[in-house]
């Protein structure tokens, strides 16, 4: 079950859930010739080609999480930060998540990796409808603890990706989200480069109506033993 306080200009409540499925959107960009370049430097370095642009991979709902700690197994995993959609029996909300990804593993398969690691959801949600006209608007924040420094590790509008009108529009043509579903709506790129942190904390900010939701989670590492 995932609890979340649902914040909206007509007031507040607390709702529990319990997801039905994850969808976790990939190739999310609006600039598409940047994206088919960004593809290609990846495939140079083995991440294979996405069978779409955008994708959307499956992953168990299991894998969700409000939890502060992540565990994680071996050093190559790192967080994205991420808007989500919810969908609820009363619409489309808005979340704020991250997309930890086992790096190592997605050279073999972009949707192993999605499953191999939990997704960390902030508790907060804004009715979808409140921010639908000014989505390009909303700011995305991520900062990472590097070797003891934290450090803002991504930043950008949301403009740069596409709206999730759009997305659920390329996912689900004939209808809209069913309540329970939970889709992650793609990320920013990596100021400095995708890295490993042993934090990451996470923004979403409205500069319109002025508020903003958060969460942070620290990564334990386990070891791999072969």
């Amino acid at each position: 079950m995932l609890a979340f306080e649902r914040q909206s200009r007509r007031g507040s409540n607390r709702i529990e859930i319990e997801p039905q499925a994850l969808i976790v959107a990939g190739w999310t960009g609006r600039d598409e010739a940047a994206l088919r370049h960004h593809i290609e430097e990846l495939a140079a370095i083995g991440v294979p080609r996405p069978s779409s642009v955008p994708v959307f991979y499956r992953a168990a709902t299991a894998n969700l999480t409000q939890s502060s700690r992540l565990q994680v197994l071996g050093p190559d995993t790192s967080g994205e930060v991420e808007p989500v959609i919810v969908a609820l029996d009363d619409g489309l909300w808005l979340g704020l998540g991250s997309d930890h990804t086992d790096r190592k593993a997605e050279t073999m398969g972009i949707a192993l990796s999605k499953q191999l690691c939990g997704k960390p959801l902030a508790n907060v949600l804004w009715p979808f409808e409140e921010v639908a006209d000014h989505w390009d608007r909303l700011i995305l924040r991520a900062f990472a603890t590097i070797g003891g420094q934290r450090v803002k590790y991504q930043e950008g509008p949301l403009s740069a990706m596409r709206h999730p009108s759009d997305l659920i529009a390329k996912f689900k043509p004939e209808a809209s989200l069913s309540p329970g579903t939970v889709m992650l709506c793609g990320t920013l790129g990596a100021i400095g480069g995708i890295r490993p942190a042993a934090r990451f904390e996470m923004v979403l900010e409205d500069p319109v109506l002025a508020r903003s939701m958060s969460h942070a989670y620290d990564i334990e590492v386990l070891p791999v033993v072969s």
